[in-house]
This record gives structure tokens, C-alpha cells and sequence, in this order.
């Protein structure tokens, strides 16, 4: 017997002094340069929120919380479902861990379609990206959001068709996991983003 041949099913023999394997510790710091990448967009978006134009649409103008709070709801519905994905996997249930990838990238979409449709109707109200500072750190901050949930859609596609294909299997369980790590990283952001840019300007 190999001296790798009581591992567990879904996790590769390779990895860190840590224990923690070589994929995963790459991406833990992938994501976060992603928080300061975040961070810094954030920290432009509060820093200009004195210097709004005048005569350029506001938060209060425009937002309508109940259907954000829809598409938020729909996104951490996409992560529990994420989370069924890798359970699936780890489990060598195969069929369910097609259901779930395809599930978790559906929500995505439906979240996609919610963020395009707000979009679209606030440049009907006059918040555009040239219309002031609070269209240009909002289209920025949030479009940088919803490509990264775009790049999580494909990329949770592109597992399921490796799955159909048959090329992922039990033993290849850290890429599911590494894509959820991804997943919930987008989601959590969202929350932040959904907080403090949507909620807090209805508290003021």
C-alpha cells in the first residue's frame, strides 16, 4: 500500500508544511488580495460620498430594497447550495454534485438578470457613470461584483461539464472546494456591499 493510501476521499496527498493543501492555501491568498481589492474600492466609495453632485440622483432617489433584497436572498440561497455541491462530492455522489453546480450557477444568473434589470433602470432615472462621483463608484463598485459572479458562473459551469464528462470525479473534490471557497467569497462581499451601500443609506 502506498503511503498515500488511507486518504480520505476528495483530498490530495499534496500540500503545505500546514497540512493544508498547496490549492487551497494559493487561493485563501488569491482572495485576499481580493478583500483589499474590495477594501479599496469601498474605502473610494465612502471618501467621495460628500462630494455628490447636485441634481444628480441619490440613493434614496432610486433604490428599491425590496428587490435587492430579493437578488441578495437568491445569492445566499446559491451558497447553501454551493455548500450541498461540495458536500455531494466529497461524498462521491456524483449525480447530486451536478444538481447543486448547476443550481449554485442558475442562482448566480438569476442574480445577474436582478443586478442588470437595476442597472438598466437607474440610467433611466439619470444615474450613469458620468452623471456624478456617486454613479461612477457605484457602477464601479457593484459592476466589478457582478463580474466576479459572472467568472464564478462560468467557472461552476465549466465543473459541471467536467462532470458530465466524467473528467470530475471523487478524488478531484478540491476543485469543487477551491470554486467554493470562490463562491462564498463573492457572496460575502455582497453582503458587505449590500449593507453598507444599500441598507445604511435608509438608516442615515
Amino acid at each position: 500500500m502506498s503511503a498515500h493510501g488511507d486518504l480520505p476521499i476528495g483530498h490530495s496527498p499534496e500540500g503545505t508544511s500546514l497540512g493544508v493543501p498547496t490549492l487551497k492555501l494559493a487561493w485563501w491568498t488569491f482572495l485576499s488580495s481580493e478583500c483589499m481589492f474590495f477594501g479599496s474600492l469601498l474605502a473610494t466609495y465612502f471618501s467621495l460620498k460628500k462630494n455628490r453632485v447636485t441634481g444628480e440622483p441619490g440613493p434614496i432617489d432610486i433604490f428599491a430594497i425590496d428587490m435587492t433584497s430579493i437578488s441578495t436572498f437568491v445569492l445566499l440561497a446559491s451558497s447553501y447550495l454551493m455548500v450541498l455541491a461540495v458536500e455531494a462530492i466529497a461524498k462521491g455522489d456524483m449525480g447530486k454534485t451536478k444538481l447543486w453546480l448547476l443550481g449554485t450557477a442558475f442562482f448566480g444568473l438569476i442574480f445577474i438578470g436582478f443586478q442588470a434589470y437595476e442597472f438598466t433602470e437607474f440610467y433611466g432615472l439619470g444615474l450613469t457613470l458620468t452623471s456624478g462621483t456617486f454613479g461612477s463608484t457605484f457602477f464601479t463598485l457593484t459592476g466589478f461584483h457582478g463580474f466576479h459572479v459572472c467568472i464564478g458562473i462560468l467557472w461552476l459551469l465549466g465543473l459541471y461539464s467536467l462532470a458530465v464528462t466524467g473528467w470530475l470525479t471523487p478524488k478531484r473534490a478540491l476543485t469543487v472546494e477551491v470554486a467554493g471557497l470562490y463562491w462564498h467569497f463573492v457572496d460575502i462581499v455582497w453582503i458587505v456591499i449590500f449593507t453598507i451601500v444599500y441598507l445604511v443609506e435608509f438608516v442615515q
